[in-house]
């Protein structure tokens, strides 16, 4: 080794430098390690998103027959209202 060569102010801005290129490192993986956790959560967010929004079209696929519904349930209602009349008229309502 030509360790001999390099004064002792040489070596300590060297082992200084390889300590923050640790450090440096260091800091790195976490960051890196954080980015990975944050865009887990994200997915996993986007995942229930997207399985709502599923779950929400079915429900309202069909929403358009709801007129349909209305003006049926009016016409049954008629029609109930029709019989309750004749069966009061023949004494049997009640």
């Amino acid at each position: 080794m030509v360790l001999a060569e390099y004064t002792d102010a040489q070596m300590s801005f060297w082992t200084i430098a390889l300590g923050m290129g640790i450090v440096v490192e260091a800091a790195v993986i976490v960051l890196l390690s954080m980015l990975v956790s944050l865009v887990k959560d994200i997915e996993t967010n986007v995942d229930d998103v997207w399985s709502t929004a599923i779950l929400v079209a079915r429900n309202t696929a069909t929403t358009w027959m709801l007129g349909q519904t209305a003006v049926a349930t009016a016409d049954l209602g008629n029609e109930v209202s029709l019989h309750a009349q004749l069966l009061e008229s023949k004494g049997r309502g009640r």
